[in-house]
């Protein structure tokens, strides 16, 4: 038996970079009796404390459980915990112990995760660039910035043309999101793949419009063109556009995946492996959404060790599109956490090889990046938008 001896989140932090809701990183280690490490990683954006205080109750109904026992200890939690299956909180602080838990058990046993869930089927990782479009606003601002991405390698790339509107969107909201959406295929050219950020922030009817005034330039896909919870709004959208639909980033359970999936709401599916539940979750969510015929492009946004166990992932399942990256607009402070474990050469990322999930973590460094928890905060641009883009020009 491999003891839990103790759970612990870090809030890390250093300064406010274009992922707003990624100015902090809560890291879990998971420590076991024989002094065994693990680490996980879960979401910090207006929820750093929250999840933190979270981790302290896993903490008293884990230890002394064995590590190895993944599924019988998320029942445990599952079971005391009322709330789990309706809490963002709960889920994504369970999410990084689960994650940790198995960086344990791969460093036990020898060998990065892909090996112990499936091995490789594919030899390097696919991405497109996120994050690179901090302070854009005119057409042109985006075009420049778009190139620069273009010329490190990268063959896709994600922004949101939509400032500062939020369920409607006006005549100038619209013509101003063309514009900015043209300038960037026109700056990369039609061999680079753009897709289109909508932040589940429109009501059915504007992200119609928004769609048709779109598809004109051809996007990989369109993100959570409404609302999340509007499944009669995803039906309408879906009847009224061919344009392809990725969606899933806010899902907690394989339950709820399993619903857009039987209504025929998504093409793509974003799970994010620290609000869905770990290790232990996800693989069953992508099986399901093998099922559906649906791939896998993970949502992945937060720091460096949320980034290196989702290429582990990328990896192995057989049902993948295409990887969310920040790497290259990561602080860097989150690469070197990592010893910049996790490269992205020429549009690929590198498939991190060492035992658990792939990356070793400079302990050096956490005391200098502890923070008390006071998160970014802007009354003026929400946190979830990349910095310095909510507004028109």
């Amino acid at each position: 038996m491999t003891e839990i001896s103790e759970i612990e989140a870090y809030i890390l932090g250093k300064e406010v970079t274009s992922a707003q809701w990624a100015s902090l990183m809560v890291l879990v280690k998971v420590t076991t009796k024989d002094g065994r490490v693990g680490y996980g990683e879960t979401v910090s954006a207006l929820r750093a404390e929250a999840v933190a205080n979270f981790i302290k109750k896993i903490n008293k109904v884990l230890k002394g459980k064995d590590v190895f026992d993944v599924e019988k200890n998320r029942l445990e939690w599952y079971k005391q915990d009322f709330n789990m299956a309706i809490s963002l909180e709960s889920t994504s602080a369970y999410s990084a112990v689960d994650i940790a838990s198995w960086d344990i058990i791969g460093k036990e046993l020898g060998a990065p995760l892909y090996k112990l869930l499936g091995g490789k089927t594919r030899d390097k990782i696919l991405v497109y660039a996120n994050g690179w479009y901090q302070n854009c606003v005119t057409p042109e601002d985006f075009a420049e910035k778009a190139k620069e991405v273009v010329r490190k390698g990268y063959k896709a790339l994600k922004f949101d043309p939509f400032g500062p509107y939020f369920d409607d969107i006006t005549k100038k909201g619209l013509d101003q999101a063309e514009e900015r959406v043209k300038a960037v295929r026109e700056a990369v050219g039609d061999e680079v793949d753009i897709l289109i950020e909508h932040h589940g922030r429109f009501n059915y009817n504007s992200a119609i419009t928004i769609a048709k005034r779109l598809e004109k330039y051809n996007p990989l896909f369109m993100e959570e063109p409404t609302h999340p919870e509007d499944i009669e709004g995803l039906k309408k959208y879906r009847a009224n556009t061919g344009l392809k639909v990725a969606l899933g980033e806010r899902i907690i359970n394989k339950n709820m995946a399993l619903l857009y999936m039987k209504e025929g709401l998504v093409d793509y599916l974003q799970a994010d492996l620290y609000r869905i539940g770990g290790v232990t979750e996800t693989k069953k969510v992508v099986a399901l959404a093998e099922t559906f015929d649906v791939l896998m492009a993970f949502h992945n946004a937060q720091g460096p060790i949320l980034n290196a166990v989702t290429l582990q992932f990328d990896t192995f399942i057989p049902n993948f599109l295409i990887q969310e990256s920040f790497y290259d607009w990561f602080p860097q402070w989150k690469k070197d956490l990592i010893y910049n474990g996790t490269p992205v050469e020429n549009g690929y990322a590198v498939i991190p090889e060492k035992p658990g999930i792939g990356v070793e973590v400079n302990e050096k460094m956490l005391e200098e990046l502890k923070v008390k928890g006071e998160e970014y905060f802007n009354p003026e641009e929400p946190v979830w938008v990349v910095k310095g883009t909510w507004r028109d020009y």
